[in-house]
């Protein structure tokens, strides 16, 4: 939150309000048409009869969502874009909240203090599943609201009234599009949460409305804050943190930026995890039927232990909890070993995840699955593309995926937003090359 300060700052308030609210508008699109391809494909695999059962989640993943609209190649470019997101995404979490912890803890070692913080959440996100991890994620949110009230109220009486400077530098947005992508994005968790309220599609809208403005407005205060506090050039960047001078605001301050990274991370680690719960399953879906094929075929089904017993293989996996620690420790022990190697990897995650990875992932590819459906409603209109259900969602009129104008308009902003992204990183490579 603090690095997206100094970036706004050389802004002003209006150009960089109005590129977090143009952000936000363009992500609740994004993550609102997600979530009519992930309840339409769940109807069509009739999966969501638990109600939300939140032990047995039945997860789609943004990959699976790509591979039945697309084709194979759809959900081969979405796992590769998926996961090298999850990564990038996950080091800078764990690289900030190091940096945060080392400042908050005198004498902490950032890498040892990130791997900590990354290990404690990673083992309530393993142990709690998911109904514990979403009560902790919200007590933390209301934690952090609050923090963010006792901020502002502080800059008040520290500014004696905030009155952010009227610059506005509007050449300087483009430089900010990938962190504030990265700080305002969510959709990592749409899946889990078309899951988890069972694909009802009304309270889905809902949550992703509500929780998408939170991110929103605490941005916007924390622009507020960092503008109004501000009396350097605004030219040359700040540091809020510098501006706070009591000892106990800088304090509320590390609180509120790790809780922030906190609850951003719980919610990337959530979706990661369930990713590879999904592809896990599928493995051993697959290896439990071969192994009934060769048992009816006379072979051997499963493997011998060494009392000669038999077990399932990835079946034994599947039992209790094991497959919960099993995916998350593949998200969070490549994570920590980055963050803990790889100098000022905060900033090169989130370049690469805010300006490539998020905008092809959750920017271009969901109108391209839109449109793959809508292309086959025709046709497939009992498949289950089209349904009761949906009539009682409010009909098709009311679906993006049934706008044709609408998904090319989103996809052209992403296509616009990737270009722009790497005419900035052509200008920062050749900047040293200019005399």
């Amino acid at each position: 939150m603090t690095v997206v300060g100094e970036l706004i700052g050389v802004q002003g308030f209006v150009p960089s309000a109005a590129c977090m609210v143009t952000c936000w508008a363009f992500l609740v699109a994004e993550a609102l048409l997600i979530a009519e391809i992930n309840v339409r494909l769940r109807r069509r695999r009739n999966t969501d009869g638990g109600g939300g059962d939140p032990e047995r989640l039945e997860v789609i993943s943004v990959k699976s969502m790509a591979q039945e609209t697309l084709g194979e190649w759809g959900g081969h470019l979405a796992t590769a874009t998926y996961l090298f997101l999850a990564y990038t995404s996950m080091v800078a979490y764990a690289s900030k909240s190091g940096e945060v912890l080392s400042r908050l803890v005198a004498g902490a070692p950032e890498p040892v203090a990130g791997a900590a913080f990354t290990a404690a959440l990673a083992a309530l996100v393993a142990a709690g599943g998911t109904a514990v991890t979403d009560r902790v994620n919200q007590l933390l949110t209301f934690v952090m609201i609050g923090l963010l009230l006792t901020i502002e109220v502080t800059a008040v009486a520290t500014g004696d009234g905030l009155s952010p400077p009227a610059n506005a530098n509007w050449e300087q947005v483009p430089a900010a599009l990938p962190v504030i992508i990265f700080t305002l994005v969510f959709h990592d968790i749409a899946p889990v949460i078309c899951a988890y309220l069972g694909g009802d599609l009304a309270r889905i809208r809902l949550s992703i409305l509500v929780g998408s403005l939170v991110p929103l407005v605490s941005l916007l205060v924390w622009d507020d804050i960092a503008l109004g506090l501000a009396t350097t050039d605004l030219t040359t960047g700040f540091d809020i943190l510098d501006m706070l001078k009591t000892e106990w605001s800088y304090t509320v301050v590390e609180t509120f930026s790790l809780l922030a990274v906190g609850t951003s991370l719980i919610g990337t680690l959530l979706g990661a995890s369930q990713f590879f719960i999904e592809q896990i399953t599928n493995i051993a879906s697959a290896s439990s039927a071969q192994q009934e094929l060769e048992k009816s075929s006379g072979g051997i089904a499963g493997f011998r232990k060494e009392d000669g017993r038999r077990h399932l293989g990835f079946e034994a996996i599947l039992e209790k909890n094991r497959l919960s620690y099993i995916a998350t420790g593949i998200v969070v022990v490549p994570t920590m070993l980055i963050a803990a190697t790889v100098p000022n990897s905060f900033s090169i995650a989130t370049d690469i995840a805010g300006g490539y990875c998020m905008t092809i992932l959750y920017g271009v590819l969901p109108p391209l699955m839109a449109w793959a459906i809508g292309s086959k409603l025709p046709d497939d209109s009992g498949a289950g593309l089209v349904d009761e259900e949906t009539q009682q969602d409010g009909g098709r009129n009311g679906d993006l995926t049934g706008s044709k104008p609408v998904l090319v308009g989103m996809g052209a902003f992403s296509a616009l937003m990737i270009f722009e992204q790497i005419f900035q990183d052509f200008l920062t490579v050749n900047a040293p090359l200019v005399p």
